[in-house]
């Protein structure tokens, strides 16, 4: 074969063997509480670039309150990253390209919301997501004619749908894009826009769908510089653990947003009791789960009155490279219709 042949398949060498990747014996975490929050962010440093972010934040959500009225979801995406350093070489990184929440952030565009795409720096991010993360190289994407670039002819009517959604996103305001890289990065900016988001009230819906590592380590203990080899030959790291802070987000950061959560396991048998259990220790709204295996063909949508709902791609729609996600999201647009026609409600039978 030669060195420009094809390959008859796409190898991809990032997906885990769902066999093993995930143990499910381990019990779940405990809630933080209000000391654990207070604890935390008293202990850990805000990012330098926290005000000017908040401030982005701040002016976004209130044209949106003030001009268009439209809701606003806040879509997290993507892994966090656990510094073992302070000048950082080696790091703990989770498994998640972000795509699931880059491809939801563009159809909840469609779906009429102003997004706000809190999102691990690198990643994938909407529109781009089509060509930054493909098999194809970009170049692949562009042609010569007469010493200028064009664009591919075999690709240029779907380049110019995505690239008018993206203009018709940026244009009107609709589209935030807000970095994080590491686990406390992720952790200070997702309490700092919730409790931003309070002022469009129910109106705010968060769709959680970054890896958030489970384990991190405190400044405290940490090096300054590059570890060196150790004379015992082993590395011994001893991280704690992040708190579950999905509670503190319903209770206190956003109290009349709507929360969204996934579940990712790898066992079908226990996905919906995990989902059900999720909902009641934490008290939200919906839990979307999916397995590792099948995360791209089939989720179940399971909500707080316990009724759950799967949405399954046919094999026609997947050999039509249908998003599953299309689906997805109109659906839970539809419960937050619900949530904010129940808060308003509530609202008047209060007055």
């Amino acid at each position: 074969m030669s060195p420009q042949a094809k390959r008859s398949s796409v190898i991809h060498t990032s997906i885990p063997d769902a066999g093993s990747a995930i143990d499910r014996n381990i019990p779940d975490f405990p809630i933080a509480q209000l000391s654990d929050e207070e604890k935390y962010f008293r202990t850990y440093k805000a990012p330098p670039y926290l005000e000017e972010i908040e401030d982005e934040v701040r002016k976004f959500i209130d044209y949106h309150a003030t001009h268009t009225g439209k809701k606003v979801a806040l879509i997290t995406s993507g892994g966090t990253t656990v510094p073992l350093e302070n000048n950082t070489v080696r790091f703990i990184d989770n498994f998640s390209a972000g795509t699931r929440g880059a491809t939801s952030a563009e159809y909840f565009l469609e779906n009429g919301y102003a997004v706000i795409f809190l999102y691990r720096e690198f990643s994938l991010l909407p529109y781009s997501r089509h060509y930054s993360h493909t098999t194809n190289c970009f170049l692949d994407y562009m042609t010569e004619s007469n010493n200028k670039i064009e664009i591919n002819p075999d690709f240029a009517d779907e380049m110019l749908m995505i690239l008018r959604k993206y203009k018709k996103a940026k244009d009107s305001n609709s589209l935030l894009v807000i970095p994080f890289t590491t686990v406390n990065q992720y952790l200070y900016t997702l309490r700092s826009i919730a409790i931003l988001l309070q002022k469009v009230g129910s109106k705010a819906l968060f769709f959680l769908a970054a890896a958030v590592s489970d384990f991190f380590l405190p400044q405290s203990r940490m090096p300054q510089h590059k570890i060196q080899s150790q004379s015992t030959g082993k590395l011994i790291i001893d991280l704690e653990q992040v708190p579950k802070f999905l509670r503190r987000l319903v209770d206190n950061w956003a109290p009349s947003g709507m929360i969204v959560s996934f579940k990712l396991e790898t066992d079908s048998s226990i996905l919906i009791d995990k989902a059900k259990t999720a909902l009641d220790r934490y008290q939200h709204q919906l839990v979307i789960g999916n397995l590792l295996q099948t995360r791209k063909k089939e989720v179940v949508i399971v909500a707080s009155n316990d009724q759950s709902h799967w949405i399954k791609l046919t094999d026609e729609e997947v050999k039509e490279n249908m998003e599953i996600e299309s689906l997805i999201v109109p659906e839970v647009a539809e419960h937050h219709e619900k949530w904010i026609s129940n808060h308003i409600k509530k609202e008047q039978e209060s007055h």
